[in-house]
């Protein structure tokens, strides 16, 4: 008992993480401001309680992150944060882009996390201009872990809507910015992956990035190129065979794992060739 008389309205949290009745209604009725910040006020209390001390500390140092952190591992945290938004009812486009400005207005690592994660469960409520919140979304993440999916699984789909996509995308892929690099790769991951996407596009970008130093560009272009090979292996192979003497080792190493046995051997001598 917490002496309150029975029947007193109440803002907490069930142990599910579902919104108690007050805050789903509230944010039932068009997510006002005030709705919106004791929902997010809500689901902070869950990803706080299911935060592991030593976890915490040992990401952040991992992360190199300047960031605060819970400790909460990605698992828990997506349970938690989809069961959170199953609670709120009807939410609108404006709502969904307000929860998510609003989880990502504090510098806590599993806070953005579940901004990124709300903005992927409720992809159909955003528009196309929302590419606009997303990019600078990406250009203040400045880490892989929030980055990867903002760019996969949120920035690609709205982009695959979007009338001014190459317009964009050429603009990422020549930013000053590594990580804005890498999102315009990451980008294509999912449509290309699934066996569509357009490779031209995605090819004529790593081409450009194929010499870079940094290990994130060389990362993402192998792992892109893997993941296209699930579903059409030939076409990586005839695209990184002669570039192959180009590419960096880490690139190689992901980009032939998908590749048959002969492929694989191939690409992985005409790399040595470069020594």
């Amino acid at each position: 008992m917490d002496g309150r008389p029975p029947g007193a309205e109440t803002t907490r949290t069930d142990t599910a993480g579902k919104l108690a009745p007050n805050n789903a209604q509230a944010a039932r009725m068009g997510q006002s401001g005030m709705a919106i910040a004791r929902a997010v006020a809500d689901l902070d209390s869950l990803l706080q309680s299911a935060g592991i001390e030593d976890r915490a500390v040992n990401e952040k140092r991992y992360l190199k992150s300047d960031l605060e952190f819970y400790g909460v591992t990605v698992p828990a945290g997506n349970r938690i944060v989809r069961s959170w938004l199953d609670s709120l009812d009807d939410i609108s486009h404006d709502g969904v882009v307000a929860l998510a400005e609003e989880l990502w207005s504090k510098p806590v690592h599993e806070r953005r996390a579940a901004a990124v994660h709300v903005l992927e469960l409720r992809l159909d409520r955003l528009q196309p201009t929302d590419i606009e919140l997303v990019e600078r979304l990406l250009r203040e993440a400045k880490t892989w872990a929030l980055v990867d999916d903002l760019a996969a699984s949120v920035a690609g789909p709205l982009l695959d809507r979007h009338p001014n996509a190459d317009a964009i995308l050429d603009g990422w892929a020549r930013d000053d910015d590594f990580w804005i690099r890498r999102s315009a790769l990451l980008s294509h991951l999912l449509a290309l992956r699934s066996g569509g996407g357009d490779f031209d596009r995605f090819t004529r970008y790593a081409d450009a990035m194929l010499e870079e130093k940094e290990f994130f560009i060389r990362k993402a272009i192998g792992w892109i190129l893997r993941d296209t090979a699930r579903r059409r292996s030939d076409m990586v192979f005839r695209w990184i065979l002669p570039r192959a003497a180009r590419a960096s080792g880490v690139t190689i190493r992901e980009a032939v794992k998908r590749l048959p046995p002969d492929q694989a051997a191939a690409v992985t001598a005409a790399h040595r060739t470069r020594r």
